[in-house]
């Protein structure tokens, strides 16, 4: 691994990908380096039924034509996967799989990406390998039982799979109420553990949820104005890729739905008592989000059909009652635990000071590091809303090689 790269990309999925594909547009000396294959993770840490939230038309990387059959439609993770390394070969990216990068570090000026094949020296580095492939469960996991089986959602692929008896859903996001859905079909009996996690529907007024907010820059608002007064981003709201989820709907399918999971305590499993807050907080972020596209619609004069209520949302919830708040662990035939609680990068491969936090995250502006040559894409919410998503994909990857190529005249 003679020579010095331009740019050695760490990662070969959307968001590396991506960045390759303008780095080759300027003509830049560049390695792409994937630790497994073409997007690995989406090979790895998706279920059987899963499919991308966001139709085809607006999942295409830098560079492909729009003109693709079901533009609307929703792709397979294998479909995706497919896609991904089509795209490799028809951009001739020069990506090198099954060569991790174990460590990170800088000499001289320069960028040295150690790997199991030498070491690379580059005068930048794009680290894409996304903040969301890591799973986090609460300390509360520890306290469970070894008899009851525990596994995050990225390793979770089927109700077959799963011992017999009840499941346990922790967390309602995309994630949670997407494979509560999926279970319930499947027949077997869930308890989903809600939390306080927006909702968007999947249709309206005539058309796909995420082209409305595509349009109407409702995913351009930056992080600023998204971040929490806790200083941590919310998690994404819950959205079924075909149709509307709601937490009133997964009840009508016979999800239990209980409050957030507080943890073991004498043999029972406790919930906290905020289940109607929780249903409260994804109806208003629902109807914060139509109000959102409806002034979109009449600002620009759009002949929009008229606003229709989903019927996911006008189902009235089926709640235990009273509210339970506690479920005794012997008695309640629950045999599996699915953490839907997030997901967090793995930058401890990076030995260069002052670019990780005490939280073991990057320290960047907009996807920009502060070690000079250093990026970061991919990260969810790096600098708006459509950051991390693969709507934001060509933007970031654009805006990212822009800044290197202008470093790189100065």
């Amino acid at each position: 691994m003679a020579g010095i790269l331009d740019v050695v990309v760490v990662g070969a999925g959307s968001a590396g990908l991506g960045v390759s594909y303008f780095l080759k547009q300027q003509g830049r000396d560049h390695q792409v380096l994937e630790r497994g294959r073409i997007g690995e993770t989406w090979r790895t840490q998706r279920w059987d039924s899963f499919r991308l939230n966001s139709p085809n038309i607006r999942s295409l990387l830098p560079g492909d034509a729009p003109d693709i059959s079901e533009p609307w439609g929703a792709s397979t993770q294998h479909q995706f996967v497919a896609y991904l390394e089509s795209y490799v070969e028809r951009h001739r990216l020069p990506v090198i799989t099954d060569v991790p990068a174990e460590e990170l570090s800088r000499e001289d000026g320069l960028f040295l990406v150690a790997t199991p094949r030498g070491i690379l020296r580059a005068r930048n580095v794009v680290i894409a390998s996304g903040s969301l492939n890591c799973p986090k469960r609460p300390p509360e996991s520890a306290e469970l039982p070894i008899t009851l089986r525990q596994l995050d959602s990225s390793a979770y692929r089927s109700a077959a799979e799963l011992e017999r008896g009840a499941v346990l859903v922790v967390g309602s996001g995309q994630s949670g109420g997407q494979i509560a859905e999926d279970l319930a079909l499947a027949g077997r009996s869930v308890f989903l553990a809600t939390s306080r996690v927006g909702r968007l529907v999947r249709h309206y007024r005539g058309g796909d949820i995420f082209n409305w907010m595509t349009l109407s820059g409702y995913l351009d608002m930056p992080r600023r104005e998204i971040i929490l007064p806790s200083g941590k981003l919310p998690p994404r709201g819950l959205l079924g890729a075909t149709h509307t989820i709601s937490l009133q709907s997964l009840s009508a399918q016979g999800v239990v739905l209980l409050g957030r999971f507080l943890g073991m305590r004498n043999g029972s499993l406790e919930f906290g008592d905020n289940l109607d807050e929780h249903i409260r907080f994804a109806d208003e972020s629902s109807a914060n989000l139509r109000r959102f596209i409806d002034d979109y619609i009449q600002r620009v004069g759009l002949n929009a059909p008229p606003a229709e209520n989903d019927p996911a949302e006008l189902i009235a919830p089926r709640l235990p009652h009273p509210p339970i708040r506690s479920i005794e662990l012997a008695t309640s035939g629950i045999r599996s635990v699915i953490w839907c609680t997030g997901f967090r990068g793995d930058f401890r491969w990076i030995k260069i000071p002052d670019t990780i936090d005490d939280d073991g995250q990057p320290i960047h502006e907009d996807g920009t590091g502060f070690a000079p040559g250093l990026y970061f894409s991919g990260l969810d919410f790096a600098s708006t809303r459509k950051s991390g998503i693969l709507a934001g994909v060509a933007e970031e990857a654009a805006r990212l090689v822009d800044h290197l190529a202008r470093r790189t005249a100065g």
